[in-house]
């Protein structure tokens, strides 16, 4: 559609242009200096008829501090205390993702564990999208946990492109009021977990989790 007016846009230009030729040629220049500024606005206004949907998408697609905050606030209640302080850190280092998934995690490790999670993938142009990860974590890693989990999603172009392993620095990358932050990535797409739970996990855990569309026991 944008491309049809586009181009009507441009014929109705040569259009008022081969006139205004006309009209000089005839010594009519009153009538050519009318008849160029209209045309001068009607592309004006057709420029901004076209640059104006494109801005609005790309804008719409993402999703703001506030709006994030919020849904993490609902989400964690009373463990959330410390969200808003996370969530602009984040923020500050990568802007605004265009996903985010709320869901629940198992995991348990002594040396080395299993890490589970089901969760809601929301998108603002995609849809809700049920998914799961899996995952193996290695590192100093005591006692059991089963949390709430928040992740943040980033440059995510299709839902697909989220079914992939994530590879980086699991569990308390660092903490703020109870709330566990860390940073996972697979070339352009980005998921920030935040995690919190009854369970103690301490340290940092090298890992990876693998986003699937349906349930598996398998993590690797």
């Amino acid at each position: 559609m944008l491309v049809s007016l586009f181009r009507a846009a441009k014929d109705c230009l040569k259009q008022v242009q081969d006139r205004c030729d006309r009209d000089r040629s005839r010594g009519t220049f009153q009538e050519a200096r009318r008849r160029s500024l209209k045309a001068l606005a009607f592309a004006m206004l057709g420029a901004v008829m076209l640059s104006a949907p494109a801005a609005h998408a790309q804008q719409s697609s993402g999703y703001t501090m506030n709006e994030i905050v919020d849904a993490g606030s609902n989400f964690f209640g009373t463990a959330s205390k410390g969200l808003a302080t996370g969530i602009e850190n984040i923020f500050s280092s990568y802007g605004q993702p265009n996903g985010y998934v709320l869901g629940q995690e198992g995991s348990g490790a002594i040396i080395g564990g299993l890490t589970y999670g089901e969760g809601t993938l929301f998108t603002k142009n995609a849809g809700d999208h049920t998914i799961y990860w899996q995952g193996p974590s290695f590192g100093w890693d005591f006692g059991a946990s089963g949390s709430k989990v928040m992740i943040l999603v980033y440059n995510l172009n299709t839902v697909n492109d989220v079914y992939r392993r994530f590879a980086g620095v699991a569990g308390s990358a660092y903490v703020v009021a109870g709330l566990g932050f860390n940073v996972m990535g697979n070339n352009d797409v980005l998921i920030v977990p935040i995690r919190t739970g009854v369970g103690a996990r301490l340290g940092v855990n090298m890992g990876y989790l693998k986003v699937t569309p349906s349930p598996t026991w398998n993590p690797f």
